[in-house]
């Protein structure tokens, strides 16, 4: 007989309660295998594509593109004894254990017959109906701020572009402008929705003190330009941020307290012997904060290869949520932009966070006299629960000293 299992939208990191379909990778009737890809969804951390933990043939989609699904709500079912192995005496093949994470929930009820759906009928989804688009026209809908729901399909119930565009359009184009006639209104949800709940918090409950220091990059310069031709660097991207990863590694053991928790529930500082470096990334999806774990371990050379890694990830949307929780400090580059410099906002948890800028030629005063020098400019907030002023000033005095002159790090 068939044995139906629901695979079940899990929680794919800490405290995620929903996710956004983004695709289903799969149909009614396909075969799939163990840890097949069969959809993508975005939660509030990043997009993630979750895997199958059966073998079997899809029987039933229960997700539209562009539905918001709770944790523990359904996917889709698969039947995993398609060929009744189990009816006909044959041993099953050994279940394969669900992956961390992901749930079933074993369907009792008998199949249904199957029966043909019209492919102008709208399909049904919890909260209603969505009529038919393909993903181009949804996409469209969404950067027009049309909801689909309101139009009916001109192309034998499909909606297409042209249904779309009507609808953005004004009913009379000789008409006065409505109010809000040139304004579109986007969901706030997903990373962006996590993002701006986080900085309101850490706003609002971290006491935030941020400094600024102007630094003479020059001999930093110089040197990544000797090293870009050394053995030990071929191949490797090596960017002015690494120089800075390595710098706030290195300081942060001098000053163990802009590396340190507060925990508000143990009335507790907990401080760490580790370093779990945060580096902010523009995406398309908004802000993400991926960590490189232990960079406090790594060499310039692995640093280098690890941000490389770690900003490729997050720039293609592919940053597991994983990878961004425990973070224990954090740099953004606010350089890569042209700018010189910012007051960020403490990540929650982390104690400090330090803004990158942009290295400029710039005058400056060099024994005396006046010389055209690399030069940029350095910001940092710190939580003034952990770090008091003094500690404050001497990481951020220490930061700047290794950039200034990389070889001070032999004193560490």
């Amino acid at each position: 007989m068939p044995d139906f299992k629901q695979f079940l939208l899990a929680d794919t990191a800490e405290g995620l309660t929903e996710a956004e379909i983004l695709g289903v990778r799969v149909k009614p009737g396909d075969e799939v295998a163990v840890n097949q890809i069969v959809v993508e969804v975005e939660t509030a951390k990043a997009a993630v594509e979750l895997p199958i933990p059966w073998a079997g043939r899809i029987t039933e989609i229960l997700v539209t593109e562009g539905q918001t699904v709770e944790v523990g709500a359904p996917i889709l079912t698969i039947d995993v004894d398609p060929g009744g192995a189990s009816a006909n005496g044959s041993a099953p093949e050994e279940e394969m254990k669900p992956l961390v994470g992901y749930g079933s929930k074993t369907v009792t009820a008998k199949r249904r017959a199957r029966r043909e759906v019209a492919p102008e009928a709208p399909v049904a989804v919890k909260g209603g109906y969505v009529p038919l688009a393909k993903p181009p026209v949804r996409k469209l809908a969404k950067d027009l701020g049309v909801d689909l729901t309101t139009l009916t399909g001109s192309a034998e119930g499909v909606i297409t572009r042209e249904d779309v565009q009507r609808a953005a359009a004004p009913a009379t184009p000789a008409a006065p402008m409505q109010t809000g006639a040139r304004e579109r209104r986007v969901p706030i949800k997903g990373v962006r929705k996590a993002t701006a709940q986080a900085m309101v918090t850490s706003a609002f409950t971290a006491p935030h003190v941020t400094e600024f220091l102007t630094v003479d990059v020059t001999p930093m310069m110089e040197l990544r330009e000797r090293l870009k031709k050394h053995p030990s660097f071929q191949g490797v991207k090596l960017t002015p941020l690494a120089f800075a990863a390595k710098a706030v590694c290195l300081a942060a053991k001098r000053t163990p307290d802009v590396n340190a928790t507060w925990d508000e529930a143990t009335g507790e500082i907990v401080y760490k012997d580790y370093v779990h470096l945060g580096i902010a990334a523009a995406t398309p999806r908004g802000l993400v904060v991926p960590k490189i774990r232990d960079a406090d371990a790594m060499s310039l050379p692995e640093l280098a290869v690890a941000l490389e890694q770690l900003t490729a990830t997050a720039r293609d949307g592919k940053t597991p949520p994983e990878a961004m929780l425990h973070g224990t400090i954090t740099i953004t580059n606010v350089g890569v932009f042209g700018v010189d410099t910012g007051t960020p906002i403490i990540n929650p948890g982390e104690a400090a966070i330090l803004a990158f800028g942009a290295i400029k030629d710039m005058p400056w005063v060099v024994d005396g006299a006046l010389a055209v020098r690399k030069v940029l400019q350095l910001a940092l907030s710190f939580d003034h629960r952990l770090v008091d002023g003094q500690q404050g000033s001497q990481f951020l005095a220490d930061v700047g000293a290794l950039l200034a002159d990389p070889a001070f790090a032999i004193t560490y």
